[in-house]
């Protein structure tokens, strides 16, 4: 305890140097409005990794290859938010996944399982001009993670389900490539062993300018945690291409 409690400590340190980090803009910034935008992606990202519900139950292990993970996937989405009113930024995403997956476990009994990951992270930040049209976000805040399994067998049937909260860190660029073209980047990580042992996320997409208030996107996105509570351990991922569409105004 006295371990997690100084992951605690140092975590909530590095979120509260990072917020003190975000100054208000000068008196003329602070009298510009709000701007927004909220995105919704189509993710092709199944659950990948290891779920063991109890110290001496099967593990259910999930295929990582894509071709795996496009049969297991049930459903996958996520949207993110952002606002922003000068260099303040507010930033905000929501993940859902649902995999299934039947198969052997050890020592060759027949097994199904599926694992339903959902994410809420939010977080706040400051805006740096970097020059050329790049922008900077650092943002510190939180994810929420609600993680429920199941696994079925001749001589098993559980279903392990938990929720937890991590704090995190975050980098966020975007860089314009030519009047339509720009790309952006997104990294994170956290957890510090406050309620994973370990969480990371990282995005990276090329968007199209149709007009003025939307945007067409594709990419890549990876999301990682890394949970041991007692017996119960879940090693996994959400990892997959993505399309998206984002409405500014």
């Amino acid at each position: 305890m006295p371990q997690k409690s100084n992951r605690f400590l140092t975590a909530l340190a590095a979120i509260a140097a990072l917020a003190g980090a975000i100054t208000l803009a000068p008196d003329a910034a602070r009298a510009e409005e709000w701007s927004g935008q909220v995105t919704l992606y189509g993710w092709g990202a199944g659950v990948t990794g290891d779920l063991t519900p109890f110290t001496g139950a099967p593990t259910l292990s999930f295929d990582k290859s894509l071709t795996d993970v496009l049969e297991d996937l049930d459903g996958a989405f996520f949207m993110t938010g952002l606002a922003r009113r000068g260099d303040l930024v507010l930033f905000g995403d929501l993940t859902y996944s649902n995999s299934s997956r039947s198969g052997l476990v050890p020592p060759g009994i027949p097994a199904a399982g599926g694992v339903t990951m959902k994410s809420l992270t939010l977080a706040a930040g400051k805006r740096i001009d970097a020059g050329g049209g790049t922008t900077v976000d650092l943002l510190g805040g939180l994810r929420a993670w609600d993680i429920d399994g199941k696994i079925t067998s001749p001589v098993l049937s559980v279903a392990p389900s938990t929720s937890f909260v991590d704090p995190i860190l975050a980098l966020r660029v975007n860089t314009p490539i030519n009047d339509r073209w720009s790309l952006l980047g997104y990294l994170d990580v956290g957890g510090f062993g406050v309620g994973s042992d370990f969480t990371a996320q990282v995005a990276v997409t090329a968007n199209y300018e149709v007009n003025e208030n939307l945007y067409l996107s594709l990419g890549w996105r990876h999301l990682h945690v890394d949970y041991s509570d007692g017996g119960t351990v879940f090693k996994g991922a959400m990892t997959g291409p993505l399309v998206g569409a984002t409405w500014r105004f």
